[in-house]
């Protein structure tokens, strides 16, 4: 054929098989593999592209001749590559500018990774192409090549059939080409041509022809296109047809093949196979049916958990109730989960725990009421250790963390019954007051001082042992928490330590199982995949024997349920234990892990019940508050009418001291130090302090008002009291009923050697700041406000006494008809006496208060010297009385006979009352002191009188009167006690001469 002779050689491009057809040529650079692959290097000098089309198609591909050597291997310098040495000659002009005339050329060494090729290495692949070379060489000769054709044939017979086939309308060619569509119809055969009435004529005919004879050209042309493409492929069909009988042997010899191999598998599978199958299919029957057996009865075992609850909880044993439910709900989950009949238990179980938790709850603020309303009497500290440990265990497993809240109100409750208990038993001894028409408050009201102060003996002892009582039942409490916390950690070391050494054993098997371990698995692996259920032989036998060891323990444990279910309530205790291992044993089926997570799912975390354990110790602190506080309740109702405030000292100091005993015990007890009743006996203490002040400052006041500033006897009693001051004993002495008065008061009272001529006012002093200092002894807390008063009181004595006295306030207010200089005297004693003990006062304080306090001291130092001047103004006044005196007497003295003058005879008479008024008063260096100054106001207007006669020095008539007089003066003066040796030095009346 025609078409034949135009067709490409196709076979050149199809493979042949193994018998030298159809294979696909090689490429001959991939045929020698038997010498060394030379490695690539990076090229220094890469191939750029240049702007032909072929430039980036030229260069080596990465993928396909990653290990072929190209010539991008070759590895060359510069100079390499300008020595061609095919040149006769170098152009020396060009070569030598740049690196001299020295430049030369050398021989280049061959590559050490070319390497060297003969034709021994194209021999393999010369032998497998020989028979395909034969091959195509008759194909050849069969079939012209296309590239033997001349190109104008083929441009020519192309051209034709592109011609031909264009002259085909192109509907024809679309793929939606259907001749139902009526369009399409239409298209392709045009009615509209023919007409329709009357027939057909000659010229239809004509038209139906030649539409009939276009058609036939189309399908002409049409089918000589397909036969030339048909031509074209021709030994590729043929080809096609040659292998399919080769093909059709080789499936019927491979269909041979496949029989004879499943004659032998099926005759291996009924002589080997089968029986072992069998032996396992039954083995795994067999453990089914045991996992079967166990399961019923372990079904038999949970279907009694409602029962066994409801006796546990007959007996309050929530703790083995709470585990029976945690234990069946674990079974249930992981044993027993999908069992239809169990899709309520579930739910009626966490009812049931539900309520537990109430009974719980209730239990325990039944057993808080028992435990603190109990009487007193009794000796046990803790009442039912084991039921409030079960309690607090099973609250801690429920979460139930605010039972402390539960304790803390009725413990609240207990301490107001308690106060309410103590009235009415007190007031039950008292016939004075009818409990039944009197309130509470106003119970406490009515009774005596003696009587109240021994109902708060009475509710200080009750609360004492009310907070015995609940330290030592928190102490069995923040125990259970503390063991619970301690036996969490310690678990979760076991699991940790658990899971490491699991690891540790995974990896010790994984290393037996890579050194020796592959040829034993590999056979069990053939064998196990052809296992009933398309599981593995070995991990079955594995399961078979871990499902009957752990139906042998649901066994025992269902039994034991069993028996449990008709036993009493002790056995029900053992249901919890036994309920616990069951626990044990359904855990230690998980993974690692898998009880920890269980056990802090129901305990509470670390964090928790260390949060647990604090509020414990802080529940302590608030029965310590709280007992303070319905003290001070009590203390408040009596204060309300301010009965306290009218205590005496001594009773009141009792009160102190009962409540800072029971604060210290308390403090003791609980390790806090509650601060409300010590306000509140702070307060009271203040409001005492200022009615003691008021009395004794009002006490003071009128003792002043009605001094007559006469010296007084002082009564043993005070002589007693000022001795014990000089040893050091700072206090009221006590009264000794017998003795005291037989001994006789004395006129002075002597301290340190020195006597104080005193009113009876000073006495009455003395002790009052006694008091104070006693008051500072008995009631620590109030040094502060003592000292403060103390110190008010004693600049309230100065201000009066001044008044009185130096005021002569005395006049109006006592009667008196003068001020004399005795009063004075008098006066600037007791000021000297007061004086001398503000310094003892001020020590004794001292020792009371905090450094940080020193500074109200102070006030010690104003008053003395508020005393030091009164002193002084005193000292002045008896000066300013002589020295009006003397010039009202030396205005009128004359220097004339008789000697001595009557005027200086009636000063030494006053110089003598004066003495005599002063000097049992006062000390002997203050007589002369005094007398000193007497003297210098003396010497003072006498020679203003002299310089106003005339009279001087001249030793004359007047000179020599005038010494006589003053030689009387001084003989009156010295004659006088004390003031013998008293230095007048009278020369000095006279002005010196210049």
């Amino acid at each position: 054929m025609s078409s034949n002779q135009g067709s490409s050689p196709i076979p050149q491009s199809s493979g042949g098989t193994s018998d030298g057809l159809f294979r696909k040529p090689r490429d001959p650079s991939m045929a020698p593999r038997h010498y060394r692959t030379p490695r690539s290097l990076p090229d220094v000098c890469p191939k750029e592209p240049t702007g032909e089309g072929r430039g980036l198609c030229d260069g080596p591909s990465v993928v396909a001749d990653q290990h072929r050597w190209t010539v991008y291997n070759s590895k060359v310098n510069l100079p390499a590559a300008l020595n061609d040495p095919r040149l006769a000659k170098r152009e020396s002009d060009f070569f030598t500018k740049t690196w001299g005339l020295d430049f030369t050329e050398t021989d280049v060494m061959p590559s050490f990774y070319l390497p060297n090729i003969s034709r021994e290495h194209f021999s393999s692949y010369l032998q497998e192409t020989a028979q395909r070379e034969k091959i195509h060489e008759r194909c050849k000769n069969i079939c012209l090549n296309k590239d033997d054709l001349s190109v104008p044939t083929i441009t020519n017979n192309h051209d034709k059939a592109r011609a031909e086939l264009e002259q085909v309308p192109k509907i024809f060619m679309k793929p939606e080409f259907v001749l139902n569509d009526p369009a399409t119809f239409n298209a392709v055969l045009p009615w509209s041509h023919f007409s329709v009435a009357g027939g057909m004529n000659s010229r239809d005919v004509a038209s139906s022809r030649l539409l009939q004879e276009k058609l036939s050209h189309y399908l002409d042309v049409v089918e000589v296109s397909i036969a030339r493409q048909i031509s074209l492929r021709s030994e590729a069909f043929f080809h096609a047809m040659s292998s399919q009988h080769e093909l059709q042997d080789r499936l019927r010899e491979t269909a041979d093949a496949v029989a004879k191999l499943r004659a032998s598998t099926a005759a291996i599978d009924r002589v080997m196979c089968r029986g072992p199958l069998r032996a396992l299919r039954d083995t795994l029957t067999r453990n089914n049916c045991i996992k079967l057996h166990n399961k019923l009865k372990l079904m038999a075992a949970v279907h009694q958990t409602q029962p066994t609850v409801q006796l546990l909880l007959s007996t309050s044993e929530f703790v083995g109730a709470l585990e029976l439910i945690a234990t069946t709900k674990e079974v249930l989950q992981q044993e027993l989960q999908g069992i239809h009949s169990f899709r309520h238990l579930a739910s009626q179980l966490c009812e049931m725990e539900r309520l537990i938790d109430k009974m719980m709850v209730a239990d325990f603020s039944t057993y808080t009421q028992s435990d603190l309303n109990r009487a007193f009497e009794e000796d046990r500290q803790v009442l039912e250790k084991d039921r409030l440990q079960s309690l607090v265990f099973g609250l801690l497993r429920q979460r139930k963390l605010d039972f402390l809240d539960i304790y803390s109100e009725e413990m609240i409750r207990a301490a107001k019954n308690i106060v309410r208990q103590c009235v009415v038993k007190s007031v039950l001894q008292i016939s004075e007051i009818d409990a039944d028409t009197v309130k509470l408050h106003e119970q406490m009201r009515l009774m005596t001082f003696h009587q109240w102060f021994d109902l708060l003996l009475d509710i200080f002892e009750h609360f004492i042992l009310f907070l015995k009582r609940i330290k030592a039942t928190l102490s069995v409490i923040r125990n259970v928490v503390l063991e619970v916390l301690d036996s969490s950690q310690r678990s979760r070391l076991a699991d940790v330590s658990l899971a490491t050494n699991h690891s540790d054993g995974r990896t010790n098997e994984d290393e037996e199982d890579e050194s020796g371990g592959p040829a034993l698995h590999s056979g069990e692996a053939e064998l196990a995949y052809l296992t009933h259920e398309g599981l593995f032989i070995s991990d079955a036998l594995n399961e078979a024997e871990q499902r009957s060891n752990a139906a042998a323990h649901a066994q025992l444990r269902a039994q034991t349920h069993m028996e449990t279910c008709g036993s009493d309530s002790a056995s029900a205790t053992t249901e919890s234990s036994s309920s616990r291992e069951h626990n044990s044993n359904t855990t230690s089926s998980l993974p690692i892990g898998g009880a920890a997570v269980i056990s802090e799912d129901v305990m509470p975390s670390d964090l928790e019940l260390s949060r647990v354990a604090n509020n414990v110790q802080e529940l302590l602190y608030t029965a310590s508050d709280v007992s303070h506080d319905r003290c001070v309740k009590v203390l408040m109702t009596r204060a309300k009418d301010g009965s306290l405030e009218r205590l005496s000292s001594s009773e009141f100091v009792c009160l102190s001291q009962a409540v800072e005993s029971f604060a210290r015990d308390t403090e003791e007890l609980c390790g806090r130090r509650s601060m409300s009743l010590r306000g509140a006996l702070q307060s009271q203490a203040n409001r005492f302090v200022q009615r003691f002040h008021e009395e004794r400052k009002t006490k003071l006041s009128l003792l002043l008002d009605n001094e007559r500033w006469k010296q007084a006897e002082v009564p043993a009693e005070f002589q007693d009291l000022v001795d014990s001051i000089a040893d050091g004993r700072i206090t009221l002495p006590e009264r000794k009923p017998t003795g005291s008065e037989d001994r006789k008061p004395s006129e002075f009272l002597c301290v340190d050697g020195q006597k104080y001529a005193v009113v009876g006012t000073v006495l009455l002093l003395i002790r009052m700041f006694l008091e104070y200092c006693q008051c500072v002894n008995d009631i620590p807390s109030i040094t502060t406000d003592i000292l403060t008063r103390l110190a008010d009181q004693l600049k309230h004595f100065n201000s009066c006494s001044c008044q009185l006295v130096l005021g002569a306030g005395a006049l109006q207010v006592v009667g008196l008809k003068t001020i004399t200089t005795r009063n004075l005297a008098l006066a600037s004693r007791c000021l000297q006496l007061v004086l001398h003990y503000i310094p003892v006062i001020r020590a004794h304080f001292e020792t009371r208060l905090q450094p940080r306090q020193y500074s109200i001291l102070r006030h010690f130092d104003h008053i003395t010297k508020d005393y030091n001047d009164h002193i002084a103004e005193i000292s002045a006044k008896l000066v300013a009385i002589m020295d009006s005196m003397f010039e009202k007497a030396l205005s009128k003295y004359e220097v004339k006979a008789p000697m001595p003058s009557a005027c200086l005879r009636n000063v030494c008479k006053q110089m003598a009352k004066m003495h005599e008024a002063i000097y049992e008063l006062l000390p002997e260096e203050q007589t002369q002191m005094l007398f000193l100054r007497i003297n210098a106001s003396f010497k003072l207007h006498l020679k203003r009188q002299l310089a106003r006669l005339g009279v001087v020095n001249d030793g004359g008539p007047q000179y020599g009167l005038v010494m006589v007089d003053v030689a009387f003066y001084s003989e009156n003066v010295q004659a006088l006690r004390s003031l013998e040796h008293l230095d007048l030095n009278m020369p000095e009346t006279w002005e010196q001469k210049r």
